[in-house]
């Protein structure tokens, strides 16, 4: 089983609304509501493709009710009784694909909520072959929660973590099975930006020295990287009928997981990947035989090519 916790959950509401014009009042084509978070993404796209998971998240008893109507049968959720209301994030989606967000931040969590998130966690991992810590911490989380967690957890549990800023430094110091940060989680991370494929494996096999076993790196138009202490592999996948690329981080790593956490499984989490970025919303479809057509896994990897990023 996958446990996936979501320390700062959200209602996601998608917006199609032509080219946006800043100062001007738009009109929205069509608008959706989903159940969201990053953990909340990663038990949903793992549940459609059959496998175990169960999606932990703090919500109040309103946020909880809303979250298991929208949710319906397509993740089972755990939620975390705690007072304050889930927050609402926009994705403004543009007919070119172009995405614009603006999340709120989240109700504020106690120690004792805090302390409610670990307990809860820490007994459904007696089950678990991977723990995935997934997104943003809302206010009054410290930022060594994932930290903290990683370190409750027994040894046979593996532990990824997908954030961003302190919480994936202090991650990092934890010594976790897998951080999936994208490019710019990775600059900050290391402390300096990166140009090209060889420099963002530069920085990811700085990061496995410092004590993390494995890197899953997403980066967009480029594709994905997979490091560890063996080296690192490189695929990507270029379609030209993106529909929604809000979660497709989110299925790059649901997708990993599912296929086992290691080098063999970058083919299909980058498949998945896919499968999200042709999917409306960030309701991911089944992944199809042309998804998996698509990616590219690179026996040699161009340390000289310059990202799109």
């Amino acid at each position: 089983m996958i446990v996936t916790v979501t320390p700062n959950p959200s209602i996601d509401r998608t917006l199609r609304i032509p080219p946006l014009v800043r100062g001007r009042v738009m009109r929205a084509m069509s608008a959706t509501a989903e159940a969201g978070g990053k953990g909340i993404n990663v038990a949903r796209a793992l549940a459609a493709h059959g496998q175990a998971t169960v999606a932990v998240a703090p919500l109040s008893a309103a946020s909880a009710a809303e979250f298991a109507a929208l949710l319906g049968a397509a993740a089972p959720l755990d939620a975390v009784t705690i007072a304050g209301r889930a927050r609402v994030n926009v994705s403004l989606v543009e007919d070119d694909g172009t995405v614009t967000k603006v999340n709120e931040p989240g109700p504020e969590l106690g120690t004792a909520d805090v302390e409610a998130i670990l307990e809860r966690v820490t007994a459904l991992a007696a089950g678990a072959e991977w723990v995935a810590g997934c997104g943003s911490l809302p206010p009054g989380a410290p930022p060594d929660f994932y930290a903290r967690l990683a370190a409750r957890l027994p040894a046979r549990v593996n532990v990824a973590v997908d954030a961003d800023g302190s919480a994936l430094r202090e991650a990092a110091s934890a010594r976790v099975a897998l951080l999936k940060p994208n490019l710019t989680e990775l600059e900050m991370l290391v402390g300096r930006p990166l140009a090209t494929l060889g420099e963002v494996i530069a920085a990811a096999q700085d990061v496995v020295a410092g004590g993390v076993d494995r890197l899953l790196v997403s980066l967009g138009a480029d594709g994905a990287v997979f490091v560890d202490a063996d080296g690192a592999t490189h695929a990507e996948a270029r379609i030209d009928d993106v529909v929604n690329a809000v979660g497709a981080g989110d299925a790059l790593l649901a997708g990993f997981l599912a296929g086992g956490g290691g080098r063999d499984a970058l083919r299909s989490a980058v498949a998945w990947s896919v499968a999200a970025c042709r999917s409306p919303g960030t309701r991911m479809r089944v992944v199809t035989t042309r998804d998996m057509d698509a990616v590219e896994v690179h026996g040699v990897v161009r340390a000289d090519r310059p990202l799109a990023a």
